[in-house]
């Protein structure tokens, strides 16, 4: 844990975006880097995932964050988009555990109520109190960056919760 609290890596998983969001605090969380790594379609799926992995293996080197943080899967019409994000997430989850760094899952109506206090809020208006919470001058872009970053402030709201109630 660094001085200014907790270091959380959100990520929003995905094989043509991978979304990351760090974030450090949990009483006034602010964002160290947010972006995303991305594969071209072109290349085969192993070499897309290699990369994926690569990418993720230096942000958790270079922020040495205390945990994880990723939606949990939710099933799509689209197989193949899910199955595609399911490849994502076990990169993310192998790149964590190889890391020694423990991962936390939030269901996506989790991190809707953590983070707008609705737990059927819109793309919209969770970009919208992702900036707000983190006193970003816009909305954090891609929506894949802005989606990380929002999995990164549910847990940051979560693990706060959880601290007072510990407290009591």
């Amino acid at each position: 844990m660094s001085e200014r609290g907790e270091i959380i890596l959100g990520v929003d998983p995905g094989t043509a975006l991978l979304g990351y969001g760090l974030v450090v605090g949990n009483d006034q969380p602010q964002a160290l880097e947010y972006g995303v790594l991305s594969t071209p379609s072109s290349e085969r799926m192993p070499a897309r995932l290699l990369k994926l992995y690569e990418g993720l293996s230096a942000l958790i080197r270079r922020h040495a964050p205390d945990v994880v943080v990723i939606e949990e899967l939710f099933f799509s019409r689209n197989v193949t988009t899910a199955l595609s994000v399911g490849q994502a997430r076990g990169v993310v989850l192998l790149a964590a555990a190889q890391a020694g760094v423990p991962v936390v899952e939030y269901k996506p109506a989790e991190v809707k109520q953590a983070v707008a206090g609705y737990g059927k809020a819109d793309k919209a208006q969770m970009q919208e109190m992702v900036r707000l919470l983190l006193n970003l001058d816009e909305v954090p872009k891609p929506d894949d960056a802005a989606d990380a970053l929002a999995v990164a402030l549910c847990h940051a709201q979560t693990s706060r919760f959880h601290r007072a109630v510990e407290q009591m």
